[in-house]
């Protein structure tokens, strides 16, 4: 259906199609020459997908071995990561063969961390699973793990050699799987793209759209990823311009960690977005109609605002923020839909506007409680 080229240090190609899968080994081998791929995945996806993918690329002559790990952000940790290295020397992989990245976000960023460090980097493929892979987290060459002090603490920028993002994948997610998507394609809709913004405003992307419009759900994965593929082709090591894609990831992150991990990423951004809007708005340099906005989307799409973690506690967790420099943080501030920009904030304002931002959270969440 679509082909994106990503123009980074490494080119390579996003396809966006059905039955992907089968193909999967045609294409590595048309990137890749060497004789072992090793597929990485987890206890959710590998029994639903391995089979067709493991198919192809023997048949494509690989001798292929499946490494799986336990699903869930808890176990994107060093100990999956280094087993999985383990696993790729008894294996005998070499520089010449490939790592392959079969499932979510998780999934992604462990995998591909092992691909960058493994004989100090080998190619590897991203197979995203779930709709927030698709649209975020398998495109831009970002992987890592999670350490004890915070998420994403311990990584490497290294691209892909392709994402082959399979849209008949996305049948298999419960409803809340995949509006733990579209935290992530309301956050491109708001940082780039008023149009895009008021297209799910008019029809939002929901399972139900999938079942009566698979080309229509395949168009806005493309869109998503035509939004990320401009800032990362800009700024690929993230100096500059690519924080903009961290828009309410600094307070969500913050609740993410707060909550123990038991509320999805995309919620988590949902609630970020809906604080930093607020609070901008409360400062005078955000228009007004902006965090209802978001938040009446964010409910469209089947999100939720609600967390339980107290204020304290969630900025503690935003410090670990990886733009947190010194006693400030850059953050991420609307202006408009479809218009934000960066701005270093010291700590103490940081607190201040978190504190604001999840109080309208919390009122926002009542509002739809009620309703």
């Amino acid at each position: 259906m679509y082909s994106l080229d990503i123009q980074a240090s490494k080119p390579y190609q996003v396809l966006i199609d059905t039955f992907l899968l089968e193909r999967a080994g045609e294409i590595a081998r048309s990137l890749n020459a060497g004789r072992r791929a090793l597929i990485i995945s987890d206890t959710n996806v590998a029994p639903l997908y391995t089979e067709p993918v493991k198919s192809g690329l023997q048949a494509a002559g690989y001798a292929c071995e499946l490494a799986v790990f336990s699903a869930g952000e808890e176990h994107k940790r060093a100990e999956t990561y280094v087993g999985l290295l383990e696993k790729a020397a008894s294996f005998e992989m070499t520089r010449s063969d490939l790592i392959v990245a079969l499932g979510g976000g998780v999934v992604g960023d462990v995998a591909g961390f092992v691909a960058a460090t493994y004989m100090r980097g080998i190619d590897f493929i991203q197979i995203p699973t779930t709709l927030l892979a698709m649209v975020d987290s398998s495109v831009g060459g970002k992987t890592a793990i999670d350490l004890e002090a915070g998420k994403n603490l311990a990584g490497a920028f290294w691209q892909p050699r392709a994402v082959l993002a399979d849209v008949g994948c996305l049948g298999t997610l419960t409803d809340d799987q995949f509006a733990d998507g579209c935290g992530e394609v309301i956050k491109h809709a708001v940082i780039a793209d008023s149009e895009l913004f008021e297209e799910l405003e008019k029809t939002p992307l929901t399972p139900e759209l999938l079942k009566q419009d698979l080309s229509r759900v395949a168009y806005l994965i493309a869109r998503n990823i035509d939004i990320k593929r401009a800032v990362v082709e800009a700024d690929e090591r993230e100096s500059n311009m690519r924080k903009l894609l961290n828009f309410g990831h600094s307070i969500g992150h913050g609740v993410e960690a707060a909550e123990f991990y038991r509320l999805g990423h995309g919620t988590c951004v949902g609630i970020g977005m809906v604080a930093i809007a607020s609070a901008s708005v409360t400062a005078e340099v955000c228009e007004p109609d902006v965090p209802d906005r978001i938040a009446a989307l964010i409910r469209n799409h089947g999100l939720s605002l609600h967390f339980q973690a107290d204020a304290q506690n969630i900025y503690n967790e935003a410090l670990h923020d990886k733009k947190r420099a010194g006693n400030s943080i850059d953050l991420v501030v609307p202006r408009a839909i479809g218009a934000v920009s960066i701005a270093p904030t010291p700590l103490d304002e940081f607190k201040k506007i978190l504190e604001v931002g999840l109080a309208c959270v919390h009122a926002y969440a009542g509002d739809i409680e009620d309703e």
